[in-house]
């Protein structure tokens, strides 16, 4: 036992929570199944994990970047707020387990382990589950279990370990196959048969948009990369040039309000810099980032979609892997991505507002990670089921439901006292009305969550019974055959 514990703990320590390795893997075993000769395999394996590691340096430049930038606000104006933010939600737990209970979530590894495996049954089963995807995105993986144990103990203080572990690998693996789930249709739609799903933290809130952008959907169909600008503000066709304009006006406009005297005390620049050189920088490099990530989605993805089909005819007929939610940058309109930030931007710092205006108990700030890739991904589909009007509405009313769940839910669970949440758009809106569920109704509420999550995947089926599965085993039948209706 102690032997196949050990393998585990190495899988999971150095692939599954690796997305970069655990990517290249998924596509050197794909290959292999295929039957391509090795150094093909290998060669998939190289671009795969290489691009993966590209977009993650896009990732991480524009986080590492852009994130001290919002947290400055907090500590310019002195204000006691909690930061949603992945990260800083994830060092609030920590803290708040030790503090409160005088334990740490140690085993977040078996944890995964039953989830993963819970996840991979479910879509094994599909035929009785009607589950098609399996999440892939391991660093995501163990930024939820740290607040779903915090959420889980936050109902049921009195349960042990062991206990907890098999309700968190349950529930935790259930969501990730139904949210996965319910992006399938829409990003086949948006990368045209790309063959992948999102594995991610606003799983939900992408599904319930493009639901709703369909009703806001012009008679011309218009996106925004169809705007075009007249004489010189043509410039502003490129998406490089209308890029970095904007998030010079937006960086610049908070950048000032910092003060450059606060961004030399905390080593955002020294004595001798120019003000506007760095203002003008820091924007650029937004650009920069975004181009990064986009190489690297480039990179990886159709590696990725041609060796998945290995293991789907093999071991998961019928499935698509879930990735992060940056892959789907690479598609849809270019200017999407900026419109969704700011667009999200202007609803979380409203919301923010808000509530110091009527001095709500729970102050939140911004974090970039959920301001940028909830708000930006939401435009992204927003914007090609339903055009310009539903990429700028939809991504700003998520930038005032992430503040104001995630006020409601980090206040009440009383993770807001540690300094951070999660707060990602599923975190503020399904996993509060889980545990509210979860909190009032006791034991009957685990069941009634799973319940909910079951009935899910059902509803897709019965509403598209004879293209459900279609859709990612034979995309350019499921295009015939729905062209034809």
């Amino acid at each position: 036992m102690e032997f196949l514990i050990g393998i585990w703990e190495f899988f999971a320590n150095n692939i599954l929570t690796k997305p970069a390795y655990l990517i290249g893997f998924v596509v050197l075993i794909g290959y292999l199944l295929l039957k391509k000769p090795i150094y093909d395999a290998f060669s998939g394996f190289i671009k795969a994990t290489v691009g993966y590691m590209i977009l993650s340096v896009g990732s991480s430049g524009l986080v590492n970047n852009f994130g001290p930038i919002l947290v400055g606000l907090k500590e310019r104006f002195n204000l006691s707020a909690a930061v949603i933010d992945p990260y800083f939600g994830q060092n609030a737990v920590n803290e708040a387990l030790s503090s409160a209970f005088g334990k740490t979530f140690s085993n977040v590894l078996i944890l995964l382990l039953i989830a993963f495996v819970m996840n991979l049954l479910l879509v094994k089963f599909k035929k009785y589950t009607k589950m098609r995807a399996v999440f892939t995105t391991g660093h995501v993986q163990v930024q939820q279990a740290s607040t779903t144990f915090w959420l889980i103990l936050f109902c049921f203080p009195f349960l042990n370990d062991v206990s907890i572990l098999v309700i968190m690998g349950i529930i935790l693996g259930l969501y990730w196959a139904v949210g996965s789930n319910l992006t399938v249709e829409i990003t086949q739609e948006l990368t045209d048969g790309g063959g992948f799903c999102i594995a991610h933290q606003q799983m939900f809130g992408i599904a319930l948009f493009s639901k709703f952008a369909e009703k806001l959907k012009r008679a011309d169909g218009k996106k925004l990369d169809d705007i075009k600008f007249p004489g010189f503000l043509s410039i502003f066709n490129e998406n490089i040039v209308a890029t970095s304009c904007l998030m010079f006006i937006f960086f610049g406009i908070i950048l000032v309000v910092l003060g450059k005297d606060y961004l030399i005390q905390s080593q955002f620049l020294t004595a001798n810099d120019n003000f506007f050189f760095y203002i003008l920088t820091t924007s650029l490099n937004f650009a920069v980032y975004l181009s990064i990530l986009q190489l690297g989605v480039r990179t990886f993805v159709t590696e990725l979609t041609q060796s998945f089909q290995g293991i789907s005819n093999s071991f998961l007929p019928g499935s698509v892997p879930g990735i992060d939610c940056a892959a789907v940058f690479g598609f849809g309109s270019s200017n999407a991505v900026t419109v969704g930030f700011i667009m999200g931007a202007l609803g979380q710092f409203l919301a923010i507002l808000i509530l110091l205006i009527i001095k709500s108990p729970t102050l939140i700030i911004a974090g970039f990670v959920p301001l940028f890739f909830d708000n930006a991904v939401i435009a992204v589909y927003a914007d090609n089921r339903g055009g310009i009007r539903a990429a700028m509405l939809f991504p700003f009313i998520s930038g005032l439901i992430q503040v104001f769940g995630s006020a409601l839910i980090a206040g009440w669970v009383e993770l807001a006292g540690f300094g951070g949440y999660i707060g990602m758009f599923d975190w503020a809106t399904v996993w509060p009305i889980f545990t509210v569920i979860m909190r009032f109704t006791g034991y009957a509420g685990i069941a009634i969550v799973i319940l909910i999550l079951i009935a899910i995947p059902q509803i897709q089926y019965r509403k598209r019974p004879d293209t459900y599965f279609l859709i990612v085993e034979d995309w350019d039948a499921y295009k015939e055959k729905t062209n034809n209706k």
